[in-house]
């Protein structure tokens, strides 16, 4: 957990939360450069059935930054996609959701607990190694393009 923890709460995503949810995916996407890579209403339907997706409240109950997580497959679970709205950041929200969902990971079974972060981000990176995770690999993402043949 974050030192200091901020106040408030976990708690798995719900039905009642599918609005927020959807909205802060298109945030999420938009602030990634995905631009509508899936349809946020989906993405939220599939993560709230399959009870992936961990928000930290504040504590008056409302909803600060959401954690998830892919299925565990061959021991490895990959935590995706961590957010906080762009006002309520900077207060271990996300960090907060982050390890709690990478310490239910680790108690449901998991050999390893993956995040991928952009390398250019030094405060989500000096976060998440705050929080245990550490740098292991570099990557890069390549879009091909098809072009008409002649």
């Amino acid at each position: 957990m974050p030192e200091p923890a901020p106040p408030g709460r976990a708690r798995v995503a719900t039905e009642a939360d599918r609005s927020q949810l959807t909205a802060w995916h298109g945030e999420f996407d938009e602030a990634v450069g995905e631009h509508g890579s899936r349809d946020s209403g989906a993405w939220a339907d599939d993560r709230i059935a399959y009870g992936s997706l961990t928000l930290w409240e504040t504590p008056d109950g409302a909803p600060a930054a959401m954690a998830g997580a892919t299925p565990l497959i061959a021991g490895q679970l990959r935590i995706a996609p961590v957010y906080t709205p762009a006002h309520l950041r900077g207060r271990g929200y996300a960090g907060a959701a982050t390890a709690e969902v990478s310490h239910a990971a680790l108690a449901a079974g998991a050999d390893e607990v993956l995040l991928f972060t952009d390398p250019a981000n030094p405060t989500s990176n000096g976060l998440y190694q705050r929080i245990g995770y550490r740098p292991v690999a570099d990557f890069a993402t390549y879009e091909f393009t098809a072009t008409a043949a002649r």
